[in-house]
């Protein structure tokens, strides 16, 4: 994995968006990584983020890290999580430019961001990963719900925001998707990030082997 790289990230309606790309040295899959809610402190550094960014292009997962309209360096203002899912589709967008077509690429998001991840829906995306989604700004269902493309939610056991019960009630309907509750887990993962990573990485695994010989390998 080279050094984290900044990447230019422009939404469709004309800002500018701070973003972060790590390249795995043997790249078989990418993922886009939405932070949490940004009135409450969320960044592209957070702590989930942070983990899975730092973690997985050691596994051969090229990752994109982007701050949400508004936050640090990015343009703009707050927009309540209509705006938020343009910056998600750009950044999808952003990532798949740079991967060779039928290298999965996954769209994850942490509490908002898993909201936000799971609210948008582009043809490129092969799977959702939401991490602690509270379901507090998706639509009614979720525009993920009816795809037939794999999701997994990663749930935590202690959840301070929305009981992982809540959550599996909204989501039972939903269209190939996967629940895991995280044991011992509040909202923010504190001491079972390794275990968000392990999630990941098998995930993935499955997605690379579904989608078959070639699928992971490095263009050029």
């Amino acid at each position: 994995m080279t050094s984290p790289q900044a990447v230019p990230v422009v939404t469709s309606d004309g800002h500018r968006l701070e973003a972060e790309l790590a390249v795995a040295s043997e790249e078989r899959a990418g993922m886009v990584l939405c932070h949490p809610h940004p009135q409450y402190g969320g960044t592209m550094r957070s702590i989930v983020v942070s983990a899975l960014f730092e973690a997985l292009p050691a596994t051969g997962v090229t990752c994109l890290r982007f701050n949400f309209r508004g936050v640090e360096g990015s343009e703009g203002f707050y927009d309540e999580g209509r705006g938020e899912r343009v910056d998600a589709r750009a950044a999808v967008r952003a990532l798949a430019e740079r991967l060779p077509a039928p290298t999965p690429l996954v769209l994850c998001g942490w509490s908002f961001g898993g909201d936000i991840a799971l609210c948008t829906v582009e043809p490129r995306i092969s799977a959702w990963l939401a991490v602690a989604p509270p379901l507090h700004v998706v639509d009614e269902p979720a525009a993920a719900a009816d795809d037939e493309r794999p999701k997994l939610l990663a749930l935590a056991e202690h959840d301070e925001v929305r009981a992982p019960r809540d959550v599996q009630a909204v989501v039972a309907t939903w269209r190939s998707t996967e629940v895991v509750v995280v044991p011992g887990a509040s909202h923010f993962f504190v001491g079972r990030t390794a275990r968000l990573v392990e999630l990941a990485g098998t995930f993935i695994d499955r997605l690379v082997a579904a989608a078959g010989p070639g699928s992971g390998e490095q263009g050029g």
